[in-house]
């Protein structure tokens, strides 16, 4: 039986792509194919960006109180179709049921948010800035946006930056994840219940060509990306060169620092969720657990233990507690880290390399824990994105934050402290821009900006919170006198 093959979507229209390259997209719990990804053309993307830019003109004379109403509608359409969208997301990108009824919880978050435009996105007034002198600043739409998020939130990533583009007054491109299509797929189908106009939204499916086609746009004045640090400074640099504003997110290296005062009960259900939710596969997951002082042999026995009891299985079956990773080749590169530690002379406490799960042929690596791990251990600098944890033992508060400090990868840092002073010092000093207190997974709310620093992040405005209604407007200034 053929596989069916995914569609554009561009002015307000379902179309067959005219290439002939394909992707496969895969069921990662079980390792069966569930459809066919064209790899589009850069005239398609063309073809999208000038609807874009057509409808441009008219949707941003729409006032922004109607454009938020067409948010509210499509909150009660995402609603009705809650878990619909979770369960697309489940059988392509492999996380378990809760974890994708969060991640569409937090997508719809977003929506609601940018409800908000009519007051988030005033300007300001100023009379009398010299005699009989008045100036004023007054937010307004760019243009053509473009989004191009990464696999492992097909549902979320890319509703941190669209609601905000459109009601702002702007029109908007996607690409989603070539890995991960099928989700925004079902997404913009439900869209077409609000009735948006014509070339307001488009999708674009594809790979590198309709990435770097995006790139060179000159009619796309921003692009939104979120993925691994290498790309996210391609963007970056591309994004330069052609003038484009850009907000660039990249990968991650997240210290879990747990002080000896840490009441090691009630902070172990977070810390084993940031390590193995997910699989591992987000960008706030613990990936360097570093207990300080004489805590470590207690807390890394009952921490060993709860890992090695987790379920491992299809995210759609009941119990099932962690899921499997999206891909094959993500699977090998894994495996490649933890063949990595083990030779480079890290202590393997828990091995993943075989979990025993109902599928075999789906993309599972088990929950996986290096003891004794150095800081210049390759497992304890590179992002793995997998359930893989590097014990860094410390001997102090300092020499957490200092390794923290270290990677270049300041997305997230979390510590676990029964300490004021102890949990100040830290937030203070760590440059991660996200930081948990006894918190495992420091993913701000929609109201607030997601974005780390560093080699985590290229640009100046974040995802989210106030930075999104920044990026995607321009504040034009009026001085004025009347005579």
């Amino acid at each position: 039986m053929s596989l069916p093959l995914l569609k554009n979507y561009i002015n307000g229209e379902w179309e067959q792509s005219g290439t002939t390259e394909t992707g496969t997209v895969w069921n990662p719990a079980t390792g069966e194919k569930l459809a066919q990804v064209p790899y589009s053309t850069a005239s398609e993307v063309d073809r999208a960006v000038q609807a874009a830019r057509e409808a441009f003109q008219e949707w941003r004379t729409v006032p922004p109180i109607k454009r938020a109403r067409y948010m509210f509608a499509l909150k009660e359409v995402f609603e009705e179709n809650f878990e619909d969208i979770s369960k697309t997301l489940v059988r392509e990108m492999g996380k378990t049921l809760d974890e994708s009824r969060g991640e569409v919880r937090r997508m719809i978050e977003n929506v609601e948010h940018s409800t908000g435009v009519t007051s988030l996105a005033m300007g300001s007034t100023l009379e009398d800035i010299a005699r009989g002198i008045d100036c004023s600043s007054e937010r307004q739409p760019v243009g053509v946006f473009g989004c191009i998020p990464p696999f492992n939130f097909p549902a979320m990533v890319p509703w941190w930056f669209m609601p905000y583009a459109l009601v702002t007054g702007n029109t908007f491109v996607l690409k989603p994840s070539e890995q991960v299509p099928m989700t925004q797929g079902l997404i913009f189908e439900l869209m077409e219940e609000i009735d948006l106009p014509e070339g307001v939204v488009n999708m674009v499916n594809g790979s590198k060509e309709v990435v770097n086609a995006m790139l060179d746009h000159p009619d796309i004045q921003g692009i939104s990306f979120v993925g691994s640090t290498p790309t996210a400074r391609y963007i970056y640099k591309r994004c330069g060169e052609t003038g484009k504003r850009v907000q660039s997110l990249g990968g991650a290296k997240n210290v879990i620092t747990v002080m000896p005062d840490t009441n090691i009960d009630k902070a172990m259900p977070s810390i084993i969720t940031s390590f193995f939710g997910c699989a591992g596969q987000r960008c706030l997951s613990g990936a360097v657990l570093a207990p300080v002082g004489d805590i470590a042999d207690e807390f890394l026995e009952k921490f060993v233990e709860q890992a090695r009891n987790l379920k491992v299985g299809d995210g759609l079956d009941s119990g099932t507690q962690m899921g499997p990773l999206v891909s094959a080749a993500h699977k090998e590169r894994v495996l490649g880290y933890i063949e990595k530690g083990i030779s480079e002379g890290a202590e393997l406490v828990l091995d993943g390399r075989n979990p025993a799960v109902e599928n075999p042929e789906g993309f599972y690596v088990g929950p996986t824990i290096f003891d004794n791990v150095s800081k210049d251990m390759t497992i304890a600098r590179e992002e793995i994105f997998g359930p893989v944890v590097s014990v860094l033992r410390a001997g102090s508060l300092q020499e957490t934050i200092d390794y923290a400090n270290s990677t270049g990868l300041a997305n997230a840092a979390c510590i676990y402290t029964s300490s004021g002073g102890a949990a100040r010092e830290f937030k203070y000093k760590v440059k991660p821009s996200m930081v948990g207190v006894n918190v495992g997974i420091a993913a701000p709310m929609s109201f607030f900006p997601f974005g780390g620093a560093g080699d985590s992040m290229f640009g100046t405005h974040k995802g989210q919170g106030q930075d999104v209604f920044q990026f995607f407007t321009d504040a034009k200034v009026v001085i004025s006198r009347w005579f």
